[in-house]
């Protein structure tokens, strides 16, 4: 099993991870794309790790409007937040963005230090705690640029954003404008309008994914 670079695993010995594998129950499992990892409802005892591939969390309501809450790639984690609250039922759904592998971890397992001491089990709980916060600041994120009035404002929250973690008034965003769109919860013929108007007046260039901000 070949695992990506992970927060989770940060200062876990590579010789370690065949006996943490078999310690934690961890499983194996591949996803076509767009098909359902997690679904509304469903109960959460496992952590999920994007081995291969790119799922996102979205929020659907009865109307069948689409919200995606996050996105994680390679090495990142999902339901790891109701897992360990404790949540028995997911308030979102975990949906395959591409043909995906994903590890499950036991939560009990990852949480309780086994009986034969593994060094590696204290630094997995202190790199989860740190998931979870990370977690919390990308969501935090997130209503920050949901919260702004306008359309215009919600761009520019987001775009503002992205460029500071790229560290660059130029980068490649995750989402395509219909991802974009519900991201923001906005329509999305309304945001490409006002990402074409930006332009015109000069605020800004963008080609599909890529960015650059004329500041």
């Amino acid at each position: 099993m070949k695992i990506p670079k992970s927060p989770l695993f940060a200062g876990v010995e590579t010789h370690d991870l065949d006996s943490m594998m078999s310690c934690l129950s961890a499983k194996e499992r591949n996803y076509k794309k767009n098909e359902f990892i997690f679904h509304t409802g469903d109960k959460v005892t496992q952590i999920g790790m994007v081995l291969e591939g790119t799922v996102h969390m979205m929020k659907e309501d009865v109307w069948g409007n689409v919200m995606i809450l996050g996105e994680a790639g390679p090495g990142d984690l999902f339901g790891e937040v109701y897992a360990c609250a404790g949540v028995e039922h997911l308030e979102v759904s975990v949906v395959a963005k591409t043909d995906v592998k994903v590890l499950f971890l036991d939560i009990q397992k990852v949480l309780t230090i086994c009986s034969n001491g593994c060094e590696f089990h204290s630094k997995i709980i202190r790199n989860l705690l740190s998931s979870i916060a990370a977690r919390t600041l990308a969501m935090t994120r997130k209503v920050e640029h949901m919260s702004q009035r306008s359309l215009r404002d919600k761009v520019l929250s987001y775009l503002s954003s992205e460029s500071v973690r790229a560290g660059s008034e130029e980068f490649t965003i995750s989402f395509n404008r219909q991802q974009l769109a519900e991201y923001l919860s906005v329509d999305r013929s309304a945001l490409s309008a006002e990402l074409g108007k930006m332009r015109d007046e000069g605020m800004l260039e963008f080609r599909k994914n890529y960015f650059k901000l004329k500041l």
